[in-house]
């Protein structure tokens, strides 16, 4: 796709759309803007789901946009999916759909073992510095900021891991921190002398860390697709589920009050969050531009800890035509 189709009809086009457009047109490189705007790229997280939004990072890389944005956040699998769009070689984003990729991380047969279903820690220690390599250093040193998010286990915070960044080691934690479902991945991980689990305990869709960030212009990447009419009007909640009670019971039963109260109203987040940000898409949300590419309606389903190889290809193809679309000039 040429750049200059994202600029096609930009009166009409959402704020943020129009400013990718005329960063990309003029070939606007990070640290030498001609524009006040910061420009964040939001990813979600969603375990093998991330799949769907890996498609449309990698749209993003294809289009020549990825220089556009100024930061990239990135929640669990999003925080993967964003370390390879900045790694020197995000055409590597294919490998979600790769079998071997979701075998390396999702092993079943480890409940028991004693030994974690979401093994995080092989896939990054080994297959992302063994087999399918990640560029560690090329990730800190790119002009674009990026930032993996994860919860702290004390507090319950969403935690932006960017300043623990200091070399390919701290940066390799961080990914994993981000990651670290309680129960699923094992206990979580040890950063700059505190503890993390993953980062959708928190905030799932990281675009409020982005927004308090001074973030004008921010690109949401949902993996999940939209929900039905009047779905996503904030309610009544109603009690957590045996599943969420179980690994609050076992997982998080050392932890404080906090981070078991973070983790129970992650549904309720989730509709606002989805509330929130259609607002946001229709322009009817003060302050900064936000806009969601969400899959479309006829996009695979694919769940947390989906391994089958045909599924995530559909995945990471609904994914990129969604961004494709998105981008691609108006009538």
């Amino acid at each position: 796709m040429r750049r200059e189709s994202l600029i096609a009809g930009e009166r009409e086009r959402h704020a943020v759309l129009r400013v990718l457009g005329e960063r990309a047109a003029e070939g606007s490189r990070p640290g030498a803007r001609r524009d006040r705007a910061r420009v964040a790229l939001v990813i979600e997280g969603g375990g093998m789901r991330g799949t769907i939004s890996a498609g449309m990072a990698l749209a993003l890389h294809e289009a020549g946009v990825a220089d556009a944005f100024d930061a990239v956040y990135g929640a669990s699998a999003g925080a993967i999916t964003g370390a390879w769009l900045l790694s020197g070689t995000p055409e590597q984003l294919t490998g979600w759909a790769e079998p071997a990729y979701a075998k390396a991380m999702i092993r079943p047969a480890n409940l028991w073992r004693g030994r974690p279903v979401v093994d995080v820690r092989n896939l990054v220690e080994h297959l992302y510095r063994e087999v399918a390599r990640m560029d560690f250093d090329a990730i800190l040193a790119h002009p674009v900021e990026y930032h993996p998010l994860a919860t702290d286990t004390e507090t319950g915070a969403s935690t932006d891991l960017r300043p623990w960044l200091t070399g390919p080691a701290e940066l390799r934690l961080a990914l994993r921190a981000s990651a670290a479902l309680p129960f699923l991945a094992g206990p979580p991980v040890a950063l700059g002398g505190r503890l993390f689990y993953d980062a959708g305990l928190a905030e799932s869709v990281p675009y409020r860390t982005a927004l308090a960030q001074g973030a004008t212009h921010v690109l949401v990447l949902r993996s999940r697709t939209a929900p039905p009419p009047g779905a996503n009007v904030p309610g009544a909640v109603e009690r957590p589920s045996y599943g969420s009670r179980l690994v609050a019971a076992t997982a998080l039963r050392a932890h404080p009050k906090a981070l078991h109260d973070v983790y129970f109203a992650r549904e309720r987040r989730l509709l606002e969050d989805d509330a929130l940000l259609a607002r946001y898409d229709l322009a009817e949300q003060e302050g900064a531009a936000v806009l969601s590419v969400r899959p479309g309606p006829d996009a695979p389903r694919v769940g947390r800890l989906t391994r089958d190889g045909a599924t995530l290809r559909a995945a990471l193809d609904a994914g990129r035509s969604a961004m494709l679309h998105l981008l691609a000039p108006q009538g």
